[in-house]
């Protein structure tokens, strides 16, 4: 893929393909899901897809996903599976006119992402959500700085058992993980794991002075999950977060046949007015140049 230029536009996300990554800017609209809205814009590295998928969509359009690594991206590792399709930030609705630049455009990253694997990689590769982070749950208020998570309980919402142990802080290093179950689940709620834990049934969230419980218009996704991601990710071995990500190799020496198939689609949406002549120019020198 080239470094510039490489574009598909689609609803309420824009994904740029660049050399070693996929950047993904969303769109501030008003019908655009506020999670996308307070991601802004994701930097994908290649190494972090572990497949891609395209599909037939509603209305003619076609869908665009590219399924992230286990424990490559906190977001994702947090979200654990609950997030609705249309709040699915690796999820791209294209308009059935842009089907063959989404088709062209998913072998590619296809390609690229190929050889990943499914084994965690042992370190965040997309960057999780930066800390201050705070939003207001049910029965109290959650703070993170970065280093500690801070509960505050309201005297409206919090069981007596939460008043009793009084407002709660945790330091990172005292955790083993977060669970996050969606505000929009009936049992919706934040929990800090500790590693000093006593084994056995957890508490209920609403008795359970390590966690906050969600209701309706507390705890929104946008603002609980990233705060999860955000804990999530301060749980990695500072030289683990610290490291600079690699960059893979180009996707040279690759298959002759594999190449002339894409200067052939290239060729079709050349001719098709989907690329100009300056891009089909400059996509066709960089294919042949990986023979």
């Amino acid at each position: 893929m080239s470094r510039m230029g490489d574009v598909l536009a689609g609803l309420h996300a824009v994904w740029e393909f660049e050399s070693d990554s996929v950047l993904i800017r969303y769109e501030r609209g008003i019908r655009t899901p506020k999670l996308f809205q307070v991601l802004g814009e994701r930097r994908i590295p290649h190494e972090a897809i572990s497949e891609v998928a395209l599909a037939p969509g509603k209305r003619g359009t076609v869908v665009l996903r590219a399924v992230p690594r286990p424990g490559a991206d906190a977001l994702m590792d947090a979200a654990d599976g609950q997030l609705r399709p249309g709040c699915d930030p690796y999820r791209l609705v294209v308009p059935g006119e842009r089907k063959a630049l989404a088709e062209y455009y998913a072998a590619e990253l296809r390609t690229l992402a190929h050889g990943a694997g499914d084994e965690p990689p042992g370190r965040y590769l997309v960057a999780p959500p930066e800390a201050p982070q705070q939003f207001k749950a049910y029965d109290g208020k959650a703070a993170f700085d970065g280093h500690s998570v801070s509960f505050r309980w309201f005297w409206t919402g919090a069981s007596s058992a939460k008043w009793k142990a009084g407002d709660q802080h945790f330091p990172v290093a005292e955790l083993s993980g977060v669970e996050w179950r969606s505000p929009e689940l009936l049992d919706g709620h934040l929990r800090l794991l500790r590693e000093a834990a006593v084994p056995g049934p957890r508490e209920q969230a609403d008795q359970d002075p390590a966690s906050v419980v969600f209701g309706v218009g507390y705890g929104p996704v946008h603002e609980s999950l990233p705060f999860a991601a955000a804990v999530l990710a301060a749980l990695r071995p500072p030289a683990a977060t610290g490291a600079a990500l690699p960059r893979r190799q180009s996707a040279a020496h690759r298959d002759p046949a594999d190449i002339a198939d894409r200067i052939r689609h290239l060729g079709e949406l050349h001719e098709a007015g989907l690329v100009t002549d300056e891009e089909f120019s400059a996509k066709k020198a960089q294919l042949l140049a990986e023979l």
